[in-house]
């Protein structure tokens, strides 16, 4: 391991906006902060939205910056890239910023029932021929459900293509409301996406970018968005989809991996 990396994990020990529970804490067992992220951690009664597989967290501290009377916790395992987000917040003194170093998987350990308002997922693994691993599947949405309130929303944000349809075929097979749906984000006008976001949201939909966001969007790959409801009562189902296709369309497929 590079010495740029020892730095910065041990740097990561400082940051109080950073929470890196061991495995002990959070496999089958409940974690401290587990309905307690409000009292507890940021100490309001604000609204937490979560973002899964944060990165660099660029996108969560954004839209705290955007949106103070909101809680926003970036999650991902990557210690080093969670390093950028947390050291951000803590020189920015943002009181409204957490990260989260845990594997998704866990997730339902972390947070209780109605606890959470949203999820972004800004730029996910497609999983190409992996559903159980996809961040939309059935098994990941069953989790999502156990912590996010009712009426709670999915954002996802995606250059791959294929994602974003099996993303919306999951959607209609299990009739969950969709709020918006765009294959191509910028060439589409906020007022085309329809009344199912605030103006708040969409200007933040179109003003934050990623690391990943900025240098697809170099490359000319179109950016798509989904926003879905999560309520739905019974198992989710997978659905019916030309997986063929859009795999084949995918320039994920073929991309080499950004370090």
């Amino acid at each position: 391991m590079g010495h740029g990396k020892l730095r910065k994990f041990a740097e990561n020990e400082t940051f109080a906006c950073l929470v890196q529970p061991a495995t002990s804490e959070v496999l089958g067992v409940d974690h401290p902060l587990k309905g307690r992220w409000a009292s507890d951690f940021f100490h309001n009664d604000n609204p937490i939205v979560l973002e899964l597989g944060c990165g660099k967290g660029e996108y969560t501290v954004d839209l705290a910056m955007r949106n103070p009377s909101i809680n926003y916790i970036g999650v991902d395992i990557k210690g080093a890239r969670l390093w950028t987000g947390a050291r951000k917040a803590t020189e920015a003194a943002m009181s409204n910023v957490g990260f989260l170093r845990t594997r998704i998987e866990f997730i339902t350990s972390l947070f209780a029932p109605g606890e959470v308002s949203q999820i972004w997922l800004t730029f996910s693994d497609p999983q190409i021929g992996r559903e159980k691993k996809r961040l939309t599947s059935p098994l990941f949405l069953d989790r999502y459900r156990r912590f996010v309130a009712e009426g709670g929303i999915i954002n996802l944000k995606t250059d791959s293509r294929y994602l974003h349809e099996y993303s919306y075929a999951i959607a209609r097979c299990n009739n969950l409301k969709v709020l918006a749906r765009t294959t191509d984000l910028y060439a589409t006008a906020p007022e085309a996406l329809g009344d199912g976001l605030s103006a708040r949201e969409l200007s933040s939909l179109y003003e934050v970018q990623t690391f990943y966001e900025k240098h697809f969007l170099a490359q000319g790959y179109p950016i798509t968005y989904l926003a879905f409801v999560l309520d739905h009562e019974g198992a989710y189902l997978s659905p019916e989809w030309d997986e063929d296709r859009w795999k084949d369309e995918d320039h994920h497929a073929f991309a080499v991996q950004i370090h």
